[in-house]
């Protein structure tokens, strides 16, 4: 009786699906591999993708499988050129292979649902295998516990995590033996292979040096040499989901998001909560009947299925340009704003009528208004952004508003150097911080220097105890109100912090929990 030919196709190879079907008994006979699925795996693995070396590793078990007689195994067609391995995401290769599995009137094995379709429309024999994961739980998430924020994974070094949360945490050890490179290369494949066959995942970038995917609520940066000195995996994930009800934020401003904010900056250092505040500003937004939708990249904030969230790495700013001026969201959130060209999306968004919410990585609130400042005319400024809010240790700890007058700039005497200047103020206490005109040729940013006041004063005195606290003045009586466990950093060992401050500003002070 004849042997029956197979004919798998890279998909299959990839997830080593063909080796579990001859070990299960489901296939026998004689596997046909076409030239180019070794070319485009050997193509992967040269640029160092797991996916590559996945597939080459189930060549490998297909050659045992042949050496112990389970199976027949044949190479044979030629090999594609380099503009067919180039686009083989455009079908030359899948072509390949189904014109060779006609010539051998084989039966072809795809786990993908086009490659399947064109085949049986072609009469060819197909088996079509749906790609699932093989694990329900990733070899990562062992290393992942309620206080993991991230983690750190580099071959010869030991495996570390950051443990807390925004703004009050710890780099810890969270292994006794370094990881082997074979290790982390084997926990990248299995990152991969369940990214291309699970529903609630996908690879966002694959480069020749690294590769980033966003796999159920994990972050993930995989990189690899050259591109760095090692193997080294980074997974983050968001340890808090906030709604914009848990931050405790003033009414004025609440006010101000639902009836004023439509140009609006989150800045902040890495690690201080400005995409756990975007994601409660689109929830917020969503939940008031706006139409939201997000341009990301990579696509990391968890939101409902209401909100469609758009690849900035997938499309080209036109494309994303285009889509959301023909949908007219009400709300768009800008994750991440980097280089000229998402400036120049976020400005022309906002110009248009779309209400646009900016994450910005910022030292300062003012450094991130000052990276629109010669990407944009500056009498424009006011028009693109109206509300800055400065996240630090996971909450608000500064609001800026922004407005165009025409004046003399604060400190200057002659009247004939009135100009248009655009005030930056503290949103809550209304007290002018900074002006920005041109001068000369120059856009200049200048802060407005006053007499500090008691509550500027005990701010300072405070410092890095505790940066978010709110502090209320009325005479001589202050209140000051923090989280809870800041309280006893703030009233000192038998209260002496605070009898200190009492004595040096003749007030009387006390310290409420938020």
């Amino acid at each position: 009786m004849e042997k029956k030919l197979y004919v798998p196709d890279t998909s299959v190879i990839i997830e080593r699906v063909v080796s579990d079907l001859i070990l299960k008994g489901e296939i026998k006979g004689r596997i046909i591999i076409h030239n180019a699925v070794i070319s485009e795996l050997e193509n992967q693995a040269n640029f160092g993708k797991p996916i590559g070396l996945a597939g080459l590793d189930e060549l490998r078990r297909l050659r045992e499988l042949a050496n112990e007689k389970k199976i027949e195994l044949e190479f044979t067609g030629v090999r594609p050129s380099s503009m067919e391995i180039k686009y083989a995401k455009a079908g030359e290769i899948d072509a390949l292979i189904r014109e060779l599995a006609v010539e051998k009137s084989a039966c072809l094995i795809t786990g993908d649902l086009v490659q399947a379709e064109a085949a049986r429309a072609m009469g060819v024999e197909t088996i079509y295998i749906e790609l699932r994961p093989k694990k329900e739980k990733l070899e990562l998430e062992k290393f992942f516990d309620n206080e993991t924020m991230s983690v750190h994974l580099k071959e010869n070094v030991f495996p570390y995590a950051k443990k807390g949360k925004p703004g009050n945490w710890q780099f810890v050890k969270i292994g006794d033996e370094r990881l082997k490179k074979e290790e982390i290369e084997e926990i990248a494949k299995e990152i991969v292979e369940f990214a291309r066959t699970n529903k609630k995942g996908f690879v966002e970038i694959d480069r020749k040096g690294s590769t980033i995917v966003q796999l159920k609520n994990y972050r993930i940066i995989i990189t690899r040499p050259p591109f760095s000195d090692g193997w080294e995996i980074t997974a983050a994930r968001p340890l808090v989901k906030l709604n914009i009800e848990d931050y405790n934020l003033p009414k004025e401003l609440i006010k101000r998001f639902e009836e004023k904010a439509e140009g609006i900056l989150i800045a902040g250092p890495p690690g201080h909560g400005k995409t756990t505040m975007a994601q409660a500003l689109a929830e917020f937004y969503q939940k008031k009947g706006k139409i939201v939708k997000t341009v990301e990249s990579p696509r990391d904030l968890i939101l409902p299925d209401e909100i469609t969230q758009y690849s900035k790495q997938l499309g080209t700013s036109e494309e994303i340009h285009d889509i959301l001026l023909l949908s007219r969201p009400d709300y768009t959130i800008f994750d991440e704003m980097r280089d000229d060209p998402d400036f120049k999306l976020y400005s022309d968004m906002r110009l248009a009528g779309i209400g646009m919410i900016g994450v910005i990585h910022a030292s300062t609130a003012i450094d991130a208004i000052q990276r629109f400042v010669r990407r944009v005319e500056l009498g424009m400024i006011p028009s693109i952004i109206d509300t800055v809010i400065f996240m630090q240790g996971g909450n608000v700890a500064k609001v800026y508003e922004l407005k165009m007058t025409v004046k003399m700039p604060s400190g200057m005497r002659e009247r004939d150097l009135s100009r248009p200047v655009i005030e930056i103020r503290d949103f809550l206490t209304k007290q002018l911080e900074y002006e920005m005109y041109t001068f000369g040729e120059e856009t200049v940013v200048v802060p407005i220097r006053r007499k500090a006041g008691l509550r500027e004063k005990i701010e300072e005195e405070l410092g890095e105890i505790a940066p978010t606290a709110s502090i209320e003045v009325n005479g001589s009586n202050v209140l000051i109100i923090v989280p809870k466990e800041q309280i006893a950093n703030i009233v000192g060992r038998k209260g002496k912090r605070i009898k200190k401050l009492e004595k040096k500003y003749k007030a009387s002070i006390r310290v409420e929990a938020k």
